[in-house]
């Protein structure tokens, strides 16, 4: 999840910068410092706004730059196990697929796709269930749980983070809702044959 907080931080302004006009200057390297930064409550910054000089700066000896304690804004993605996410294919492997939420990708292995046999066509990245013909392609808009996460410290987007989609509504969006009309009675096969006549266009001479 999202969400936006305060923060006071310190940011290193070197000696080339500090002719320049300071609002300018710590509001491009607070961005530069902090975001895509994995902190301490395991949240990534993702984005750094609205930041304003608290106070007056120090100078460490033998640093030749001015560090000054910031005020700003901050756009944090929280993520939690077991959470329930929605993203998008970004890439189909023989093992799995790949799936882009927030600012974070996870890996949707094979045997957690469906309840079927899959084949991988890795050379069209599509992955295609053997029994039930349903297809999960590269641009595909699907729900997912969380269910392990394994942060990387350096660089959060190499984060390794397991989903499912083998429980009961989740899926790639579209088998969501045909499994909610069969649910309910419905045809999904019948909605697209109706829908489909009534889009037919008249013949010449029909009224």
């Amino acid at each position: 999840m999202y969400m936006i907080t305060e923060a006071q931080r310190n940011v290193r302004i070197p000696p080339k910068d500090l002719g320049e006009d300071i609002s300018d200057v710590i509001g491009s390297l607070s961005s530069e410092t902090y975001e895509g930064r994995l902190e301490e409550n395991k949240s990534i910054t993702v984005l750094v706004g609205d930041a304003v000089p608290e106070g007056p700066g120090r100078i460490v000896h033998g640093d030749g730059a001015v560090y000054q304690t910031v005020k700003m804004k901050q756009l944090s993605y929280f993520l939690v196990e077991n959470e329930v996410i929605e993203g998008i294919v970004v890439d189909v492997l023989k093992f799995g697929a790949f799936i882009r939420f927030g600012p974070l990708d996870g890996l949707l292995h094979v045997s957690q796709i469906m309840d079927d046999r899959v084949d991988v066509d890795e050379a069209n990245k599509k992955i295609v269930g053997k029994d039930t013909g349903r297809t999960l392609s590269v641009g595909d808009r699907v729900r997912a749980r969380v269910v392990s996460i394994e942060l990387n410290e350096k660089s959060p987007q190499d984060s390794k983070i397991g989903l499912t989609m083998k429980q009961p509504g989740l899926g790639r969006i579209e088998w969501i809702d045909e499994d909610a009309k069969k649910a309910s009675g419905a045809d999904p096969a019948a909605d697209g044959k109706a829908a489909k006549k009534k889009a037919k266009p008249k013949s010449e001479g029909e009224s």
